[in-house]
């Protein structure tokens, strides 16, 4: 082992989020895609010191560096089939966003909704549009600078401009009274970006999604999404 080896650090978890995706299907493709998510940042015990957060509160919108921890260790490959093109296609490793990644690290931008500091776990964020499976770990937390980070100009690539395409959510009102009125619009949008793979087009095959301790079930036909069953988890499994 080098000596550049033997001094490197290993990362540290700051904080994990705490957020109403508990399965990695039906979390959203990318951040920001479904605002009126909410999600907490809850600090590790080390961190939870309010001083690292002073002036946080004036920014907007927070980078997070974080770790896929759902995907496991099961190596990396050059190249991975994208979901944007219909999963039969392969492209570079690091011409993507996949999961499967040498190192496994996600970056997602968030808004930053409400700081508190002093909640009997420490400091907590309150952050909107996150992209994170409950109880993932974040390693890094830093300001979103519209002067640096945004392009205005920049080129997506295979990925497009995703601005339309969104499903129409149709929802019977004797299961609409099944969810809770706070978490209806988020719910909606989530099953609105299409949760199922790009490859799949039977509008007869019933889609499950875990949102909020609920188990929705959907069928879609064209862009129409028609919500069949919602049940509590601990009554559905």
């Amino acid at each position: 082992m080098t000596g550049t080896q033997a001094e490197r650090k290993a990362l540290d978890v700051l904080a994990r989020i705490r957020s109403d995706f508990k399965e990695k299907f039906g979390i959203p493709r990318q951040s920001g895609l479904v605002p009126q998510t909410r999600a907490a940042i809850v600090f590790e015990h080390a961190y939870r010191n309010p001083d690292a957060l002073r002036g946080i509160e004036g920014f907007s919108h927070l980078w997070l560096i974080w770790e896929f921890s759902a995907c496991g260790q099961k190596g990396w490959s050059p190249t991975v089939r994208p979901p944007r093109l219909g999963g039969n296609k392969r492209m570079g490793v690091f011409a993507t966003r996949s999961p499967f990644r040498p190192n496994g690290l996600g970056l997602s931008c968030v808004t930053l909704e409400e700081v508190r500091l002093n909640t009997e776990e420490g400091p907590v964020l309150i952050v909107g549009g996150a992209d994170l499976m409950d109880g993932s770990p974040i390693y890094d937390i830093k300001p979103y600078l519209p002067l640096s980070d945004c392009r205005a100009q920049a080129s997506s690539g295979f990925a497009g401009d995703r601005t339309d395409g969104a499903l129409r959510v149709v929802v019977p009102k004797e299961l609409e009274e099944r969810i809770d009125g706070e978490k209806r619009q988020a719910l909606y949008g989530v099953l609105a970006q299409d949760p199922r793979p790009s490859y799949q087009s039977d509008p007869s095959r019933v889609y499950g999604v875990s949102f909020a301790g609920l188990n929705v079930r959907f069928t879609v036909a064209g862009s129409v999404l028609t919500v069949c069953d919602v049940q509590r988890r601990d009554v559905d499994g």
